[in-house]
């Protein structure tokens, strides 16, 4: 996952009901509803059904260091969703015990390798990078009104940029990839063509791909790599890496065409991901 920062996570709560009208302008979807698409399932369904799914969160103290305010951050979002969420008091092994007792449906967590949420009945893991990629996608796809049969970059081949790769191929996008490392781009190309059956394109010249690609996917923590010159009237870039890879000029002349923020979306689309599989389980009829 990405390496977030305090200073990235900190306000987010506070900030989700100007967050849900930017959103909306940007592409005519509230954050519940993008999560809802990006997830596979209609808003209608859910309607009745978030209140009753409780998600327990829970605060993990190992590794690197401890994000303050982060388990914070994912419960002000999930509880803006509607879900019936909960922080645990206790922390690591005796929150996850503490979870269950308290009759979670699903647990979310993390650590400085995967963020995840799962699905505690049906036993469902959904990885946030996966979630957060197919969000992204999602975004795009609302505010140019279709990928299909466009050309799309997707910048970056880690994990996010990979599961992006495969949503647009999936949707119908022409995918073109860059990475500073080549052989990444390569494994991505041959999985998409063993997997989905589907080619995609390989690009080793950024500056190139820039200029002329419109939509672009920005998978990337490599900081001022789009320039304004690289912001015609026609662009429109997704960037859930942290930070994006704008340069403040190109920031500014994109202005409503930018799609990026620093957890919501991806969290957003973890939470109705592990309520779709609830509402899928036999076991709940």
């Amino acid at each position: 996952m990405t390496r977030l920062r305090t200073d990235d996570v900190q306000g987010i709560p506070a900030k989700l009901h100007e967050y849900d009208l930017e959103l909306r302008r940007k592409t005519g979807c509230s954050l519940r509803r993008l999560a809802c698409h990006a997830a596979g399932i209609e808003i209608k369904k859910v309607e009745d059904q978030v209140h009753r799914f409780p998600i327990g969160i829970i605060p993990v103290t190992s590794g690197k260091g401890v994000i303050k305010g982060f388990s914070d951050a994912v419960y002000g979002i999930v509880s803006h969703l509607g879900f019936a969420a909960f922080i645990t008091e206790a922390t690591d092994v005796a929150g996850l015990a503490e979870a269950f007792r308290r009759n979670a449906d699903a647990i979310v967590l993390s650590d400085d390798t995967q963020f995840v949420a799962i699905n505690i009945q049906s036993r469902h893991v959904i990885d946030n990078s996966e979630a957060t990629a197919r969000g992204y996608v999602a975004g795009l796809d609302q505010m140019v009104s279709g990928v299909n049969a466009r050309r799309v970059l997707v910048i970056g081949c880690g994990p996010v940029g990979s599961a992006a790769a495969n949503e647009l191929v999936l949707k119908g996008a022409a995918v073109s990839l860059f990475d500073i490392d080549v052989s990444r781009c390569l494994e991505i190309r041959e999985s998409i063509k063993r997997e989905l059956e589907k080619e995609i394109q390989v690009t080793t010249e950024l500056e190139t791909a820039l200029r002329t690609t419109h939509l672009i996917i920005d998978a990337t923590p490599a900081r001022n790599i789009i320039k304004a010159h690289h912001v015609g009237p026609d662009t429109y870039i997704a960037a859930p890496g942290v930070p994006p890879g704008l340069d403040p000029e190109a920031q500014s002349e994109i202005g409503d065409r930018l799609l990026h923020d620093p957890l919501e979306i991806g969290v957003a689309t973890m939470a109705f991901s592990a309520l779709k599989w609830h509402m899928q389980n036999p076991l709940d009829t």
